[in-house]
């Protein structure tokens, strides 16, 4: 676990709050302009956080970084992904990810085809969905 000194230490800011249900930071690498049509950027979920169900109109690559990271597309199961390995969301999966409840987790977002956009998003993951888990 660090502390929020060390999360800023590390290049990250705090994350929109109405995006996420706990505490998230980012830190972006690369943003979408004329000649890189990709988003790159890191998030850092505290213990319990996860996002809100959300779509993409292009497909996004999360590359787990540290810890464990639930990711759920609606009605099938959580799954969970371990630092080193990924996932590829289609574009159009309503989906959701975030931390176990025990620890942090850090992924590496990579959304491509940011001419299509980027996230949609949508109601919170209740506690009830959390814990499926």
């Amino acid at each position: 676990m660090y502390t929020e000194k060390e999360i800023t230490a590390m290049g990250y800011s705090p994350a929109p709050e109405s995006y996420f249900t706990g505490r998230a930071f980012l830190k972006t690498y690369v943003n979408p302009d004329e000649k890189t049509n990709a988003y790159i950027g890191e998030v850092l979920f505290e213990a319990g956080t996860r996002t809100k169900w959300h779509t993409h109109e292009s497909n996004q690559i999360l590359l787990v970084r540290e810890g464990i990271c639930l990711y759920q597309e609606e009605g099938k199961p959580i799954q969970k992904i371990e630092a080193g390995d990924f996932v590829n969301v289609m574009s159009g999966i309503k989906h959701w990810h975030g931390a176990s409840p025990d620890s942090i987790m850090i992924h590496t977002a990579i959304g491509l085809n940011a001419e299509k956009g980027l996230v949609n998003w949508m109601e919170p993951v209740s506690d009830e969905e959390y814990n499926q888990y």
